[in-house]
């Protein structure tokens, strides 16, 4: 008889539909559950404003896992992403405790689920040589070049997607074969978890947007701009670091190089930040045996504590 897996669940949404305050209430709750953050974001040190990061008080009640533990002049991939979760995920079931993964990207929950695809390492030399190309003819040509030989995933890409354009071509570079090929050749790793997935998506659209543009003006209130100010004198940053090409931090460093006014930042964040929402519910309709809970419900904190409850049972 086969072994049952070990349970894991998936905690899902776009931004601003409420995860946070869920995956605490679930601390709050006493259910024997840890946290980890799904979020590209959250990894990057003293970018607090910006990401919406969980304030110091709330993480001392309620710990993430994978939070503040890189600077912004570093990347982090997915496959770095699974094999830190992995790692904890293994150490919180060892502790008779079941991970809840909790965040908005949804590349990091995907790359966890069905595992890496077998790419070319990175060449770091070919990188240069490509961005260097970059710098000359911009990355809309460069995606223009991707399309010819990959038009399945330029297709997928935005033609400013430096960090994604770039390495597509390096992969077709390094292996003579396009990203979409290799990848429909990859044999699939499956997670080692009985995964239960609850997608937060909201009954009305025009509810979330409100609620964007909210948390966006109160991240200027709160100091958005003085924090990227900070940031780019403490760190040697440049505007294609991943850190900084991250919603709102974009649009502040454009800001402070005299590109835009403030009223385009806020114009330019708040739509940033709608399309990123609409990505994140796009990838979201996709999983496969998700449970969907209206993320604009007054009682959405109860149903998600009810929900885990019966798995903790």
């Amino acid at each position: 008889m086969t072994p049952a897996l070990p349970p894991a669940i998936f905690l899902m949404g776009p931004t601003a539909s409420g995860k946070t305050a869920c995956a605490v209430a679930l601390i709050e709750a006493g259910l024997p559950v840890e946290l980890i953050s799904v979020d590209s974001a959250l990894v990057f040190r003293d970018m607090d404003i910006g990401t919406a990061k969980p304030d110091a008080a709330t993480l001392a009640h309620a710990p993430h896992h994978l939070i503040d533990i890189i600077d912004p002049t570093e990347a982090y991939s997915a496959a770095q992403f699974r094999s830190d979760a992995l790692r904890l995920m293994g150490d919180i079931t060892a502790r008779g405790k079941i991970p809840v993964l909790v965040g908005g990207t949804m590349l990091y929950f995907n790359t966890l689920q069905h595992g890496i695809h077998d790419l070319p390492q990175a060449d770091p030399l070919l990188r240069q040589q490509l961005e260097a190309e970059a710098a000359a003819i911009g990355w809309p040509a460069m995606h223009a070049r991707l399309a010819q030989l990959d038009p399945i995933t330029a297709a997928r890409l935005q033609p400013n997607d430096s960090q994604r354009v770039g390495r597509a071509l390096e992969i077709c570079q390094l292996s003579g074969k396009s990203m979409s090929a290799l990848l429909a050749e990859s044999t699939i790793e499956p997670l080692p978890y009985a995964i239960s997935k609850f997608a937060l998506v909201p009954s009305d659209r025009a509810v979330l947007h409100a609620r964007i543009a909210e948390r966006f003006d109160q991240m200027l209130k709160q100091g958005l701009l003085d924090e990227v100010r900070a940031l780019r004198q403490k760190y040697p940053l440049h505007p294609d670091l991943p850190s900084m090409r991250c919603v709102g931090y974009r649009q502040s460093w454009e800001y402070l190089d005299g590109r835009i006014n403030v009223t385009e930042l806020r114009e330019k964040g708040i739509a940033a930040t709608r399309q990123l929402a609409k990505r994140q519910m796009t990838w979201q309709r996709s999983m496969e045996d998700r449970i969907e809970i209206n993320c604009l419900s007054t009682d959405l904190q109860t149903q998600i504590t009810r929900q885990v409850a019966r798995i903790c049972a």
